[in-house]
């Protein structure tokens, strides 16, 4: 396998200069044919995706329950077998960035604006309604229910979602590193299509990894804005960001969204070792702070306890998790579809561009550090965090203290209920910081979230080439922002959600193949097979 077999055909002049034609121009008409759709049609655009998402999430629950669990068992395997020695790069590599810095960016673009807005939500709304509830095992809103309740917290942000990632991620790095292809998705499927991927078939594979990106990058950002309005509420108490009905305006959405991206395209002009790399390194700090508040301030020893025993019961209940596929037509399979199924279809949206972008900083690492520490140590991370922000609602609601307020807040409007926790702490002005902070933290992980998209699509259209002109990433940066814009305004989170969902299950066939493309590689490869026997 050499890269003079694979090439991607990129434009010397013109407007497309630097990127391949037929992957920018079919990528840019299905996201302009959705904005326009959105703007124009809002309504009818909503029942559409509905309709779509509706048929998708009925019919595939059980394909995404096995697609996920596949991908994860491969991880697993590369990782723990003889071949995990091997280094994506040089035998002799080193790594580019310390690990502190590798951490930050992964961590910062594969969860952190969406630990931030659902830390709290989550456990509490498990804690109402979850499939033990539902089988009628404990009752709601009780102690009883907390188990359960972060259980499946675990379950959608443990190792699943990093196994997603990281299954893509180590697929690109190792056929970009190993064998020197372009950094991008179709030289992934190279051991199964070969050169068959210079032409159509290679181009429909970029396609449908920009536009599964640009809508899971839209989908995070969306969340994030929300979640911004109401924290800047919070803290201004001005009253004209929130309609009646405690959820954001859509003048104060469009206004924050702008800001957002405007920040996050000069990031992005930056590149990754100075704008994404810094801002990484500010949301890990203040990440640590924030936690810190809950751990110093918050249900300390509640959370502690809860923490080993939710691991204990996530560990041991993980087999079952992996495999359980419920009748979709039944409540516990409606429950299943609106938030395993969910949350495992964004995880593949948001796969490409996590994936890729983890590539991008992985180069000089082994196969078994790449998957261990990117899959162990982020989840580790996601599971404190959710132990010491959810468990101190959970302790603050179980207790009485809260008297229902947190919950009522997730209910309503689920972006604020970290602010509202907050307050509940009752810190004055450290709980006053404690607020700033964390709008902070949330703008840099929603600009950490936007720039390394944006870096990544064009990456993808620009043949695998990380440093594609200056007015690409602006033109695909506004172009992010009229895709949330125009869904945001048209239906919400809701729509966008919808629309990221369609837009994952091709590329979760993909993924698929990536995986199996890589085995190939692995197993017919003289080199590797000698790499990962010896050890050299």
């Amino acid at each position: 396998m050499n890269n003079n077999n694979l090439n991607v055909a990129l434009a010397q002049r013109g407007l497309y200069e630097g990127l391949n034609p037929t992957v920018t121009l079919f990528s840019k008409l299905i996201i302009v044919s959705l904005v326009v759709y959105a703007a124009v049609y809002p309504e009818m655009a909503v029942d559409f995706l509905g309709g779509i998402n509706s048929f998708l999430l009925a019919n595939f629950n059980s394909y995404y329950i096995y697609a996920v669990s596949f991908m994860l068992i491969f991880c697993a395997f590369v990782s723990c077998s003889r071949f995990g020695r091997i280094k994506l790069g040089r035998d002799n590599e080193v790594a580019e960035f310390s690990f502190f810095s590798w951490f930050a960016m992964l961590f910062s673009a594969g969860m952190g604006i969406g630990l931030m807005f659902y830390s709290i939500g989550e456990p509490l709304y498990h804690f109402q309604n979850n499939p033990d509830i539902i089988s009628g095992v404990v009752a709601g809103a009780s102690a009883e229910t907390v188990p359960s309740a972060m259980r499946y917290t675990l379950l959608h942000w443990g190792l699943h979602a990093w196994g997603v990632y990281i299954a893509a991620g180590l697929a690109m790095a190792y056929f970009a590193y190993r064998h020197n292809l372009p950094l991008t998705i179709r030289s992934t499927l190279y051991p199964l299509f070969g050169e068959r991927l210079n032409g159509h078939l290679g181009h429909l594979v970029d396609v449908i990894a920009v536009v599964a990106t640009i809508l899971g990058v839209a989908s995070t950002v969306g969340t994030g804005v929300s979640q911004l309005v109401s924290g800047i509420e919070s803290i201004s108490g001005a009253g004209l960001l929130l309609d009646a009905d405690g959820k954001p305006t859509n003048v104060a959405l469009v206004l924050v969204l702008a800001l957002i991206m405007a920040l996050s395209i000069l990031s992005a002009v930056t590149g990754v070792k100075r704008g994404v790399k810094w801002l990484s390194h500010i949301n890990m700090y203040l990440s640590f702070a924030l936690l810190g508040v809950f751990v110093l301030f918050g249900s300390t020893l509640y959370a502690l306890k809860l923490f080993g025993s939710s691991l204990l019961d996530y560990t041991a209940s993980l087999p079952s998790l992996s495999f359980s596929v419920w009748d979709k037509d039944s409540e516990l399979g409606q429950w299943q579809t609106g938030w395993t199924i969910l949350y495992w279809a964004w995880w593949i949206a948001f796969a490409p561009f996590v994936g890729l972008f983890l590539a991008r900083i992985s180069r000089g690492r082994t196969i078994r550090e790449f998957v261990l520490g990117g899959i162990l140590v982020p989840t580790l991370m996601c599971f404190i965090w959710m132990a010491f922000l959810g468990g101190t609602a959970l302790d603050m609601e179980t207790s009485g203290q809260a008297a229902g307020v947190i919950t009522e807040t997730v209910n309503s409007n689920i972006g604020a209920s970290l602010f509202v926790t907050i307050e509940q702490l009752d810190l004055g002005l450290l709980g006053r910081l404690a607020a700033i902070a964390s709008v902070i933290l949330i703008v840099t992980y929603l600009v950490t979230s936007a720039d390394s998209g944006v870096l990544v699509l064009n990456t993808i259209m620009a043949g695998g080439n990380a440093d594609p002109a200056t007015r690409h990433r602006v033109i695909w940066g506004l172009a992010l922002t009229f895709v949330t814009g125009s869904l945001m305004l048209a239906g919400g989170l809701t729509a966008i959600q919808k629309a990221m969902i369609i837009g994952a299950l091709p590329f979760s066939l993909v993924m698929l193949l990536m995986c199996l493309s890589m085995l190939k590689a692995l197993l017919s490869s003289p080199s590797e097979v000698a790499i990962s026997v010896t050890g050299r």
